[in-house]
């Protein structure tokens, strides 16, 4: 059975500071570059691009999608849907991923947020209502649709985000908890911060990439050996089957924009300890910090660092080919020379491939020898990551 990299949350066109070219047909010519072979559709409650969707995919009869040009690449129809709604006398901001197994039954949902609140206004539409009720809607049309928080860390729009979240899953979903088979990690936490909490061992930890444009498809994935069907894919995602989730393929946290406290205004980044010392106030303009991921993490967690839960399902860390080719030769990610390399590497191989599967050989037979030696290093985890805060990505430096 091949196995599938799949990377299931992105956005389209049609959601805010997201690139036009988040369209079906572009995404899945830069998911066969990247090696994804199942890929999430994004935005399915925005009228406008779910008209798109359905000129642009053929369904397969098993609940995934293709597009004429690019049959390799299996679509899945998603969504993200900002609800922001008072709770325990606290403004709550949570953004949830849901999952449909039919065109039939995007519809229906569709049609019911439509009465609560604008679908149309962006991508990923905000409502008024909580993340229960939210879920509720959806279950009652499908039991089929999977719910899942999404980048479950983020300060401000999540569900333990230190602005505007909860300090766990009941205290968000309450009796519908047990719907809650998963959650996103985000870029700015990884599988191995989120061990540290007992309340999570049975919560399946998924990690896709949230992109706004085709090149980032695929920073984070996660690697699956089930069927390519819909309810095959959902269901290895809600038994935590490790025999079927090999593993997800992870940023280092460290590069997320949340990673460390701090403000961006001021140049201000601290760790746990340092906004500690500080009493969470910035020592520039004496506001309040914004309080990051690993902070966050430190306060709910119930173990130490380094802890493994006997079911974890395992995680590999990379860095994005084009900023190892754009550090190997020292020049930006979008020049002219660092494109023309990435391109003529995943003619050859996708840059999965080049990432986690060829041997060093290989490697050094189709790229030069500071590329093959970048992606050795990654491999190997030899590299230095400033911490990305509030809204900053990191630095990753290799060499």
């Amino acid at each position: 059975m091949p196995k599938i990299i799949a990377d299931l949350h992105v956005h389209s066109g049609y959601s805010r500071a997201t690139s036009k070219d988040m369209n079906a047909n572009l995404m899945a010519l830069w998911a066969k570059k990247k090696g994804i072979t199942l890929l999430a559709t994004g935005d399915f409650t925005h009228p406008e691009y779910l008209k798109e969707l359905k000129r642009d995919l053929k369904p397969l009869e098993n609940g995934l999608y293709v597009t004429a040009k690019e049959p390799s690449v299996n679509f899945m129809l998603t969504a993200e849907i900002s609800s922001i709604y008072k709770q325990g006398g606290k403004v709550r901001k949570i953004h949830n991923l849901v999952f449909a197994p039919s065109i039939e039954v995007v519809e229906k949902i569709n049609s019911v947020l439509e009465k609560l609140g604008n679908i149309r206004s962006d991508g990923r539409p905000i409502l008024g209502i909580s993340a229960k009720e939210l879920l509720k809607i959806v279950l009652g049309i499908s039991e089929d649709c999977l719910f899942v928080p999404a980048h479950a860390w983020t300060p401000w729009f999540s569900i333990f985000g230190s602005k505007s979240g909860f300090d766990s899953i009941e205290e968000c979903f309450e009796e519908y908890s047990k719907y809650i088979y998963a959650i996103e990690t985000g870029l700015s936490s990884d599988p191995e911060m989120n061990w540290r909490l007992s309340a999570l061992d049975n919560i399946t930890l998924l990690s896709n990439s949230d992109a706004h444009s085709p090149a980032k498809l695929g920073r984070e994935a996660n690697v699956l050996d089930c069927g390519m069907n819909y309810h095959d894919v959902i269901d290895t995602i809600k038994k935590k089957d490790r025999k079927r989730f090999l593993y997800t393929v992870e940023f280092f946290p460290e590069e997320g924009k949340y990673h460390f406290d701090g403000h961006s205004a001021c140049g201000i980044s601290f760790s746990p300890a340092e906004t500690k010392k500080h009493k969470g106030i910035c020592p520039v303009c004496k506001k309040p910090l914004v309080i990051g991921v690993t902070n966050r993490v430190d306060e709910l967690a119930d173990r130490e660092k380094g802890f493994v839960p006997e079911n974890a399902i395992p995680s590999k860390h990379l860095v994005p080919l084009v900023e190892i080719i754009a550090e190997a030769l020292g020049q930006g990610v979008n020049t002219k020379k660092v494109k023309a390399e990435y391109e003529k590497l995943v003619s050859i191989h996708s840059e999965f491939d080049i990432l986690l599967e060829l041997g060093e050989d290989e490697i050094g037979d189709i790229a030069n020898e500071k590329i093959a030696e970048g992606i050795k290093r990654v491999r190997s985890g030899e590299i230095k990551v400033m911490p990305g805060y509030d809204g900053e990505y990191g630095k990753v430096s290799i060499f």
